[in-house]
């Protein structure tokens, strides 16, 4: 038995906001204890704020990306990363005039039921 397994045929998360979610591990796959997804926030784009049950580290390949943190404002640019643990308050939006393409990693998962957003 392959103590491996290839991941060429990733879940896209259906989205109403533009916003390209292609999660290649996490509960998608079985998998309740990480989640990566490869994503692309369109320009304009945001989300509510929200209140996580679970880590996530994010990657900038390319663009901008806005995060709202506990109140802090921050910007991050490719090559850039952050990690922001649970239990923060955190709004992300692309405030900006092109894409922003990115990795996100999610420790447990990504779930719905974690991720606490405010109306």
């Amino acid at each position: 038995m392959k103590k491996y397994r290839i991941q060429a045929n990733p879940f896209v998360v259906p989205t109403t906001d533009g916003k390209l979610i292609e999660e290649h591990w996490g509960n998608s796959t079985r998998n309740s204890e990480i989640s990566i997804a490869h994503m692309v926030a369109p320009p304009n784009w945001s989300e509510p704020h929200q209140t996580p049950e679970f880590d996530e580290f994010t990657l900038i390949i390319s663009g901008k990306k806005h995060f709202e943190i506990d109140g802090d404002s921050v910007i991050l640019e490719k090559g850039q990363s952050i990690l922001i643990e649970k239990g923060a308050r955190v709004r992300y939006s692309n405030p900006f005039n092109d894409p922003c393409e990115y990795i996100a990693i999610c420790l447990p998962a990504f779930s719905m039921d974690l991720v606490n957003r405010e109306e």
